[in-house]
């Protein structure tokens, strides 16, 4: 089976470096234009672009300004004309202690729920509005194991905003699909990525293998081949579910 996306425009947010370039990549292998968000690492993305070719283009955009997110959306879709699917990728985990100062404990809050949960319900609100006018297109989430069995004390804020990115995408699965948009959450463990290069090097990657039925961390390019897939329409009867790549985390 070949999975052709030639023709389709896809945004993917948080595509400079790890998981997103990895679908950046995956996405433009397949055929589509990619339209790839940064924040701060725009020469990354810009050599990503260069690297993908097919009408590549970055789009600066600090996700926790609600006018950003506006006029990335606003940008993409001038750039390309039309957007076929919205991969909502980008995302922080930053570590809030039980013990934080009272100012601390909620300006961590705040800035998570903005960029994780806040950014990404706003994407979907103008995606959704496009689709209706459109002719329909797919959303992909990109949330976390933590939504579902949760995380560590001092990451309790990631693990809220990630269970709140999954309650957001099974609600667009069940009041849009009769307008042609599917939705659906993936759901990843651990990935050897730049964010979670902290863990690794405080606590070893054998601490973190422990946990896994596998033998090998999860790497971002295992995630690729979910999205070409979602993003092809031959899944769309799957809209609403939550796809788990967490190396057997959960049954080990």
């Amino acid at each position: 089976m070949k999975l052709d996306l030639t023709g389709q425009h896809i945004l993917v947010t948080g595509a400079s470096r790890g998981i997103g370039r990895a679908l950046a990549r995956a996405l433009a292998g397949a055929g589509a234009q990619v339209a790839l968000h940064c924040h701060r690492h725009r020469d990354e993305a810009e050599t990503l672009a260069a690297e993908l070719g097919r009408g590549a283009r970055v789009f600066p955009a600090d996700l926790a300004d609600l006018d950003a997110c506006e006029r990335l959306f606003d940008d993409v879709v001038a750039a390309y004309g039309r957007l076929h699917t919205l991969v909502n990728n980008a995302g922080i985990a930053l570590e809030t202690p039980l013990d934080a100062p009272t100012a601390d404990w909620a300006a961590a809050w705040h800035r998570t729920m903005a960029i994780n949960l806040r950014a990404a319900e706003l994407l979907c609100r103008r995606a959704l509005q496009h689709f209706r006018t459109h002719g329909g297109g797919r959303i992909i989430n990109v949330a976390s194991r933590a939504a579902f069995r949760g995380d560590t004390p001092e990451y309790m804020t990631y693990a809220a905003s990630k269970g709140g990115l999954v309650a957001l995408t099974r609600s667009i699965a069940r009041g849009f699909g009769k307008d042609n948009v599917c939705a659906f959450t993936l759901a990843p463990g651990f990935v050897r990525t730049d964010m979670a290069r902290d863990f690794i090097d405080t606590y070893g990657e054998r601490h973190v293998l422990a946990d896994l039925a596998l033998d090998r961390l999860t790497e971002p390019e295992d995630l690729a081949p979910f999205v070409v897939l979602l993003a092809s329409g031959l899944a769309d009867h799957a809209t609403g579910c939550t796809i788990d790549i967490n190396a057997g985390s959960y049954v080990h």
